[in-house]
């Protein structure tokens, strides 16, 4: 048992609480493997009805990887972190077919691999209090953990603009974006958590949910399709800049301060991502990308800059847009050395 996953049956509910708050419950290798091994576990016990997945402390759900984790190993090779990779996604994957109710609980902070562990579920909570995204070309990385999936089908370019920048999503961006299904009060949720334990979670869903929040996204559609459309990041950032919207050029030079090799290849995952057919499809690719950023020189520093030295200020290799050309992206792409990831047709 892994101290960091809390799990214990309460009448028919299965509870899961990452604990590791101080991290804001960022997962490990460890905690993902044990939270793998204990959904295998329940799927087969008739006596556990329904899954809860709720995260320690006040500030929220999860706030992703251990990316100092991934730094690290990174520079010693990266076996590490691949190694999590696989079972993380196919953690993700498992979350997605479970053959029962999973209510993530999506209150507070729930980014990169907390998405992982939540947006796949069938049953999807966000509050007031819920700031959702995926913030991996802040770091020198790609969204990942199925997040390519769920961006390339998020209504016009919003799913674009979100990868690309790292912005975050309000608890009625979350639900207009296909994150989460729906909106309970923060202070609606102990007697959510207690009613669990005696009716099924779609009526307990809704007794407590209500009408979503707006959604400042939804505002913002014009210029985010418009700009988002084009084929290249370039033309993107053109379009950003030449629309004459505050929010577009904030947009733009928010671009500016990412990975220019992880920025061209977000979109063509994204772009891979809507011919899919399904949510295994995008993590294996996710796999191929993810494994690849791992040995390029823009992860290391992306993570030096923002958590290890914490002088946000990256030095990107190459520098510019202009010096990542078409075959640069596509080795991204390519089976890594120990082979493809393997999602076969059992649960994960």
């Amino acid at each position: 048992m892994v101290d960091e996953v809390r799990a214990s049956r309460d009448g028919g509910v299965g509870r899961i609480v990452l604990d590791r708050p101080r991290a804001l419950n960022s997962l490990t290798r460890d905690m993902v493997v044990e939270m793998r091994a204990v959904l295998e576990e329940w799927a087969g016990d008739d006596a556990v009805r329904t899954v809860v997945l709720t995260g320690a402390g006040e500030r929220g759900l999860c706030a992703g990887g251990d990316i100092r984790a991934f730094h690290d190993d990174a520079k010693q090779g990266g076996a590490g972190t691949r190694a999590f990779f696989r079972d993380e996604y196919r953690l993700n994957a498992l979350i997605a077919r479970y053959p029962k109710p999973y209510v993530a609980v999506m209150d507070g902070i729930t980014m990169g691999g907390g998405v992982g562990v939540s947006a796949h579920g069938s049953v999807r909570i966000v509050t007031e209090r819920s700031v959702v995204a995926m913030p991996e070309t802040r770091i020198g990385l790609v969204p990942d953990v199925g997040g390519t999936w769920l961006l390339s089908r998020a209504p016009g370019g919003l799913g674009t603009h979100l990868a690309l920048t790292a912005a975050s999503m309000t608890a009625g961006d979350a639900l207009l974006c296909g994150f989460a299904d729906h909106f309970v009060p923060s202070a609606s949720l102990p007697a959510l958590l207690a009613a669990l334990t005696d009716a099924p979670a779609d009526e307990v869903v809704a007794r407590y949910a209500e009408p979503a929040p707006a959604a400042p996204l939804a505002d913002q559609r014009g210029w985010i399709d418009a700009c988002y459309a084009a084929d290249s990041v370039e033309e993107v950032v053109a379009r950003l800049t030449a629309s004459g919207v505050p929010a577009a050029k904030q947009a733009a030079e928010e671009l500016a301060e990412r990975s220019p090799t992880m920025l061209k290849v977000t979109l063509a995952a994204l772009r891979r991502a809507r011919a899919h057919g399904s949510l295994a499809e995008s993590l294996a690719q996710e796999y191929r990308v993810s494994c690849a950023a791992l040995a390029h020189h823009d992860l290391v520093e992306g993570i030096r800059a923002q958590v290890v030295d914490k002088d946000r200020d990256p030095h990107w290799s190459p520098a510019g847009l202009d010096g990542v050309d078409e075959g640069a992206v596509a080795r991204f792409f390519e089976p890594p050395a120990d082979g493809d990831l393997r999602l076969g047709p059992d649960l994960g």
